[in-house]
């Protein structure tokens, strides 16, 4: 965390060679510190800006070179040791069930995107409630002592439902409501101008956890038939992206959740497969995939940097997610 001398350094007007009309011109735009710079990155800036990209692309540069120097970003060249003690003591936030955070590897990790998906019922929603609910707690009680923004795309969320998980685990109801900020999403473009605006809300709100439910259903509804699905994916590229680059300037756990399809090409084996295709993929850090088993639900990684393919069994409650009843089926 960052103190108050040090939030100064972000300012603008750190970055060297910038004077005051182009510190101007940046800040009417919207970037208002140097980490939305580097959230956004040099083409996103002379888009909105209007500057040679060979300008933004060397201000975008020092601005990151600031971060690295103040420790908020790794540096471009450092050692695997380095990597290993950093990774040792990431924060992660718990799932509320032993199960599923044995199968994270302690929980939820900050700095990376935790991409869960599945057909409807399968628990994608609850887990994102739970994950709210659970973000305020202390860290010995399995959270980060952080608040939490939820960006709802399908009008999912329900504060009542806070409200009852939090109940029946022993929580205040108003302090879980308190630490969680939502913004509706209600198109592609406002859900893109909610996350451009995201940087000012994580960091006056000591926000850990970012939510999107879902990534992809706007994208999906919005851009129909294979004439506009160039656009489709460009415009969900840049979207993933840009929560790639939030996770690692803020040390924000990121999760989305996503839709199924069938794929008619599939004779043998599952049918379904993650909307959003491959730019979704392989922006993810980690892709869980929840599936039925009868009164219970399961979770199998998909795919993962350090994590092998398993799976691990966990059941919907009041208390959202939590282990199965010996014997339940």
């Amino acid at each position: 965390m960052i103190g108050d001398k040090g939030r100064g350094l972000l300012d603008l007007d750190s970055i060297e060679g910038i004077g005051t009309t182009t510190r101007d011109r940046l800040e009417l735009a919207g970037f208002k510190s140097i980490k939305d710079l580097v959230v956004r990155g040099p083409v996103d800036v002379s888009d909105v800006t209007g500057m040679e990209i060979e300008k933004t692309v060397n201000i975008c540069n020092k601005a990151r070179i600031i971060l690295e120097d103040l420790g908020i970003l790794d540096k471009s060249f450092v050692t695997a040791t380095i990597l290993y003690e950093k990774r040792k003591n990431a924060e992660r936030i718990s799932t509320g069930s032993e199960n599923l955070d044995e199968f994270f590897g302690g929980g939820i990790e900050t700095n990376a995107i935790t991409e869960i998906y599945g057909e409807y019922g399968t628990g994608k929603t609850q887990i994102c409630h739970v994950l709210s609910t659970m973000a305020s707690r202390s860290k010995s009680e399995g959270g980060l002592n952080a608040k939490v923004l939820y960006i709802d795309t399908e009008n999912t969320f329900r504060p009542e439902r806070i409200v009852s998980i939090a109940e029946t685990r022993g929580m205040e109801p108003e302090g879980c409501l308190d630490s969680i900020i939502v913004a509706k999403a209600y198109n592609s473009a406002h859900q893109e101008l909610i996350i451009e605006q995201t940087g000012p809300v994580i960091e006056d709100n000591n926000i850990k956890l970012v939510i999107v439910d879902s990534a992809v259903a706007h994208y999906r509804a919005e851009f129909l038939g294979r004439a506009s699905l160039s656009e489709r994916q460009q415009r969900l590229n840049k979207f993933m992206h840009t929560l790639i680059r939030i996770a690692e300037t803020y040390n924000v756990a990121l999760v989305v959740t996503n839709q199924i399809q069938s794929s008619p090409d599939a004779i043998f084996g599952d049918p379904y497969r993650p909307t959003g295709g491959n730019v979704v993929a392989h922006t993810s850090t980690y892709r869980v995939y929840l599936k039925r088993s009868g009164k219970n639900r399961i979770a199998r990684m998909v795919d993962s940097p350090c994590h092998p393919e398993r799976e691990a069994l966990f059941t919907l409650s009041e208390k959202g997610v939590e282990d199965p009843q010996p014997n339940s089926r």
